[in-house]
């Protein structure tokens, strides 16, 4: 399913108006928060969640929650009018830190949310400075997974394999990439991904002893087996860096 919002240049005017919102917000920040990435990203996301769907658009953005726990996939979530279904994750990224590699989700469970193909995985990376209790928005990206290209990506080693933004300093977006084409250039990385697993494990077993499953058999796909959505389930989240 083609998106009404990434697939034409909606989304870019999205970025513009997120970025303009944040730098208009006066000292929502304090002291103390400021001093802390993980803070200044939860503050970020707490102000952009509250008036998200209107910055977006309300003809697009329906259905709209940021209601999810803190350790959920997912920092908000809506539809479009068409029937699509959009997870957010908001990251953060502060200029001054040297280095910083979130992670995004497991592979696993983007391609068990991507069986759909009307859900969209979507990174919302807001890039800053701090200038007193003020942040200062340098740039917004706001794209589905897919549009991340591979050359600013990495699989971690955690779990079934973490896809993690290799330096937040260096994200590569490819505007109107092919789903299928990116989940093509996955395999690569997750082959050395996995391979580098098995190495470390017996065969069939993980590497924490429990017995390794492969395809879906036995699992079930429930919304609340992935406590994310209100439709259409979505992975819980993986750890974050950077504040968010």
């Amino acid at each position: 399913m083609r998106s009404p919002l990434f697939h034409t240049g909606r989304y870019i005017a999205a970025q513009d108006r997120i970025k303009a919102f944040l730098n208009a917000q006066e000292r929502f920040l304090s002291g103390r928060t400021a001093s802390s990435t993980r803070a200044v990203g939860d503050a970020i996301q707490e102000v952009l969640s509250s008036d998200f769907r209107t910055i977006v658009g309300q003809d697009i953005c329906v259905n709209y929650s940021p209601q999810f726990a803190r350790r959920a996939m997912a920092d908000m979530a809506f539809e479009d009018p068409e029937g699509a279904y959009y997870v957010v994750d908001v990251k953060a990224h502060r200029l001054s830190t040297a280095f910083n590699m979130p992670n995004l989700t497991s592979v696993e469970r983007l391609a068990r949310f991507y069986e759909d193909d009307g859900n969209y995985f979507v990174v919302l990376m807001v890039t800053y400075e701090i200038d007193g209790l003020r942040v200062a928005v340098e740039e917004v990206t706001f794209v589905p997974i897919e549009f991340l290209d591979w050359g600013c990506l990495t699989i971690g080693a955690l779990g079934w394999g973490q896809i993690q933004i290799a330096n937040s300093n260096n994200v590569l977006v490819q505007p109107g990439y092919s789903r299928k084409s990116w989940m093509i250039d996955c395999a690569t990385p997750c082959s050395g991904s996995i391979q580098e697993k098995s190495q470390r494990s017996t065969p069939g077993s993980s590497a924490s002893g429990r017995s390794v499953r492969h395809g879906h058999n036995g699992r079930s796909r429930r919304a609340h087996d992935f406590q994310v959505a209100p439709r259409r389930g979505a992975p819980r989240a993986e750890s974050q860096s950077d504040g968010r």
